[in-house]
């Protein structure tokens, strides 16, 4: 089955992608891999979640702040793409949470861009990761993912 497909049977719409909040580009390709940016938990018509995994946010929180990373990075390499399809696989998850110096549970908050990208790709959704804790993060936010993906060859 097919991403696209995937993600219908799952009942999941991506949102549309954020646009850059800095001198950078959401997505880049180069040859058959494409990186996309780190991705913080925007939600359409929500406010933006802010604080510290361990203080203000719980571990299952931060979960779901991580899937929404990643759903906002499915729409960032859709829009590069045009279609999810063209993902032969994840190579790598980088998953940043904000939290205490006494905070040991970022890989469980970071599982929710992992378990995601899992539930979408199969088998070829599993990746390498780093999952590691920051005194900050962009605009306060409590989780930042960033992604690469390895592309189905183009034929040619």
């Amino acid at each position: 089955m097919s991403a696209e497909e995937r993600l219908r049977e799952l009942g999941i719409e991506l949102p549309e992608p954020a646009a850059p909040a800095g001198s950078y580009v959401p997505a880049r390709r180069h040859g058959d891999l494409l990186a996309v940016s780190g991705q913080i938990p925007v939600t359409p018509g929500e406010p933006l979640p802010t604080g510290h995994c361990g203080l203000d946010v719980t571990v299952e929180e931060g979960y779901a702040l991580a899937r929404r990373c990643a759903l906002n990075g499915l729409a960032a390499a859709r829009a590069a793409l045009g279609s999810l399809d063209r993902i032969a696989g994840v190579v790598r998850v980088g998953g940043y949470v904000a939290a205490p110096a006494d905070f040991t549970q970022h890989p469980a908050v970071v599982n929710g861009a992992s378990d995601l990208l899992v539930e979408v790709f199969g088998e070829a959704g599993r990746h390498a990761r780093a999952a590691v804790g920051m005194s900050s993060l962009p605009l306060g936010v409590p989780v930042e993912v960033e992604f690469l993906f390895a592309l189905v060859p183009e034929e040619g």
